[in-house]
């Protein structure tokens, strides 16, 4: 569902993103942890056609990135630090922009799925710039649900919900897997997100370094061990002469 192979970001002088190769099947549930200014949101944004890969090669859902983005599209659904609505439209005149450019035949059935789905069936007439970070946040879920993609790329998506709310991210995540998506989500909160992840990655300074099933580590703390263990090693290792 999700490949790349020697991916590569380079903003100016600064590479953000290092010979990256990552596969991620259908039915996967895999969580990206690392520090800021890692490559995190950098490999996100580029699977979710973005931002366009200085190198290398990347496919979602079978199909190549950048070149087929716009029918790639068709079968992401992203959660970045921006919501990507419409602060000026209600929550659901947003949701039916969109659903027009999916093209979803009975859309405000849908609609009224996903907004229930993710608690915010009372607030579709507000406008986006009236609700709290909590509930844009879900809004933003809405949007990225609606048209069932087959890829979910989230970008920190706990940002705003409070420990009661981080159930619909589990039910999100549990539809997913039933329905064989496939699910990548960066977070730093291990105890919420780790719960519901069959496999762990860990990046620094641009660079996947550890790759790791659930039995590898158990539960959060036991992950917490590994994420320091394995910076700790990358950063002791010795750099190699070449390109940063």
């Amino acid at each position: 569902m999700i490949e790349t192979l020697k991916l590569e970001k380079t903003f100016g002088y600064k590479q953000a993103l290092k010979s990256t190769t990552l596969t991620i099947e259908a039915g996967q549930i895999v969580a990206l942890a690392g520090p800021n200014g890692a490559g995190k949101s950098t490999l996100l944004r580029i699977l979710a056609t973005l931002s366009r890969p200085t190198r290398g090669r990347a496919a979602v859902n079978g199909v190549e990135i950048p070149q087929g983005a716009m029918q790639a599209r068709a079968s992401i659904g992203y959660v970045g630090h921006q919501t990507l609505l419409y602060d000026e439209l209600s929550v659901v005149e947003n949701l039916r922009y969109y659903a027009r450019l999916y093209a979803l035949e009975r859309a405000d059935a849908r609609i009224g799925d996903v907004a229930k789905q993710v608690g915010i069936e009372k607030r579709l007439g507000d406008a986006v710039r009236t609700l709290s970070r909590g509930y844009q946040q879900r809004a933003a879920l809405a949007r990225a649900l609606l048209h069932r993609p087959k890829v979910y790329l989230f970008d920190e998506p706990w940002t705003g919900l409070d420990q009661s709310s981080s159930h619909i991210l589990t039910g999100i995540f549990e539809q997913a897997r039933q329905a064989g998506a496939a699910v990548l989500f960066s977070s730093h909160e291990f105890e919420r997100s780790l719960a519901a992840a069959d496999r762990a990655l860990i990046m620094r300074n641009g660079k996947i370094i550890y790759d790791g099933a659930r039995a590898a580590w158990r539960d959060a703390s036991g992950f917490a061990q590994v994420y320091t263990a394995e910076l700790a090693r990358a950063d002791q290792a010795p750099k190699r002469p070449g390109r940063a």
